[in-house]
């Protein structure tokens, strides 16, 4: 079983993954329509205030999922949620850089045994160095047992 705190102090906050993004307005649409949002602003791009919904950054998958020399945990890691920290309108035609880190490792003990909680946080900027946006994804796995 690997130390939490071990593995905090090693990686967390940490860069370990950098990627640009193309905000494109049809893909601005599409999700909106896709999240089922109606407001205007969002949906029409003749709007005078049109820009990403604020739960996009969250669409926007970075290249790498973990830190390469990260362990693996033996268990299967799934999905335990998104959140979004936006911060700036992301408007179509911008071109933003996604960096990756470590946000967060905390441990849970369920009836099946511990499982192991990772915070991913892409960092999103402008091209003027503007931070834009926070997108986390929480992984959860279950530990398997050494016996």
């Amino acid at each position: 079983m690997e130390d939490v705190e071990t593995l905090r102090e090693k990686y967390l906050n940490l860069d370990y993954d950098e990627k640009t993004f193309e905000v494109d307005q049809d893909k601005i649409i599409a999700y909106a329509k896709a999240c089922g949002e109606i407001a205007p602003r969002f949906t029409d791009p003749t709007h005078a205030d049109f820009q990403a919904p604020p739960t996009f950054p969250s669409s926007l998958m970075a290249g790498r999922h973990l830190p390469e020399d990260f362990p693996r945990f033996g268990g299967i890691g799934m999905d335990a949620g998104k959140a979004v920290e936006p911060m700036l309108p992301i408007r179509p035609g911008v071109q933003l850089k996604g960096r990756t880190h470590l946000h967060d490792i905390y441990t849970k003990t369920g009836r099946s045994g511990r499982m192991i909680f990772l915070v991913s946080r892409m960092e999103l900027y402008d091209p003027e160095g503007k931070h834009v946006a926070n997108a986390d994804t929480s992984t959860v796995i279950r530990e398997r047992s050494s016996e």
